[in-house]
């Protein structure tokens, strides 16, 4: 039926919602179709969406808890049925809707006997609670429980050691993805001679987002990606056909970059046009710096280590990974105030 309603329309990309239901408070589901589409480009569309629906959406979680008098992750407290190491789960099973940006505080202060849920948390205004009746903890005697909270919107999934803290602090692993699952589906048909497709997308998020939302978000993510290749201009760049390099006037981040000698490539490419995640580096590495707004190597070069050692979370073992990976995939050759660039 839904070949049918399509075949007959003009080659003006049209999308529509053909199935959307809640599941529950942290669980909805959202169905899309796109077409009519040329072959091959519901595949393009589909693969593309997938990876900004659950690589590039950013959400809100709870990222560190710190509670007075706990010597140990797995100790346990008298009158908490639960141990330390199970509440910190269950707060990272809370669902957050926020706006908010970088860092903010929340906390949980309540007296026993009572069973703890997400509805006890004391979160800035911006910050609201997709389930409250989610479960922390069951106080069974007349104790106080007082435990701050940090909350921090990101995107992924970040691994958080866990350290034994005397002050009673200690790291959640974050989970910034309101995307849970994403898959895509092509239909093909035959409109008279022609050979065209449908593209399904089926998207379940936590409840932060509403599929449909968070489409939106990721077609707009998708969109900026692109963007700089709609403005891109070829710039001051001086071409050496014979030494296919590109020579560039400056170079600032030159600390560990003046012994780099590297294989040249057929072609020389200019700066701007390479985009860091073409080198390989870490993702924790590659996440701070486009947190930065650092997206191409003329960005990245344009810093110096001082500049990247003021990112948040930035290190000097990152410094470092940098130029590895620089020098595994570039090659700079520098001479005062200038220096000659190709990739392979």
């Amino acid at each position: 039926m839904i070949r049918e309603e399509i075949a007959g329309s003009t080659r003006t990309l049209q999308w529509k919602c053909v199935e959307s239901r809640i599941d529950s408070k942290c669980l909805y589901y959202g169905r899309f179709i796109l077409s009519p589409l040329m072959k091959g480009q519901a595949d393009t569309i589909g693969i593309a969406m997938r990876r900004a629906l659950l690589g590039e959406m950013e959400g809100t979680c709870i990222t560190r808890a710190k509670s007075e008098k706990v010597p140990h992750e797995y100790s346990t407290i008298v009158g908490i049925e639960e141990s330390v190491h199970e509440i910190l789960i269950n707060l990272k099973e809370i669902v957050l809707r926020s706006n908010l940006y970088g860092i903010g505080d929340a906390s949980i202060c309540v007296r026993g006997p009572r069973c703890v849920t997400a509805q006890d948390i004391i979160s800035p205004p911006s910050v609201e609670i997709v389930d409250t009746t989610q479960h922390i903890a069951n106080l069974t005697e007349p104790i106080d429980l007082r435990i701050e909270l940090q909350i921090k919107r990101d995107r992924g999934y970040r691994t958080n050691p866990t350290n034994n803290s005397q002050d009673g602090s200690y790291p959640i692993d974050a989970v910034s993805m309101p995307v849970r699952n994403a898959n895509h589906s092509i239909h093909s048909y035959r409109n008279g001679n022609e050979k065209q497709e449908i593209l399904f997308l089926e998207i379940w998020t936590n409840g932060s987002l509403t599929p449909k939302e968070a489409l939106y978000e990721a077609s707009r993510n998708l969109i900026d990606l692109f963007i700089p290749f709609l403005h891109a201009e070829e710039g001051n760049f001086h071409f050496e056909e014979k030494k296919n390099r590109v020579t560039l006037p400056f170079l600032t981040f030159q600390n560990g970059l003046t012994n780099l000698n590297l294989k040249k490539n057929k072609k020389g490419i200019p700066l701007k046009c390479i985009f860091i995640d073409q080198s390989e580096l870490p993702p924790r590495t590659y996440n701070c710096l486009k947190r930065s707004n650092i997206h191409t190597l003329l960005d990245l070069l344009s810093k110096n280590q001082e500049d990247l050692l003021r990112i948040e979370y930035f290190r000097i073992e990152d410094v470092k990974q940098i130029l590895d990976a620089l020098q595994k995939h570039s090659q700079i050759n520098l001479s005062k105030n200038k220096f000659l660039f190709s990739i392979y």
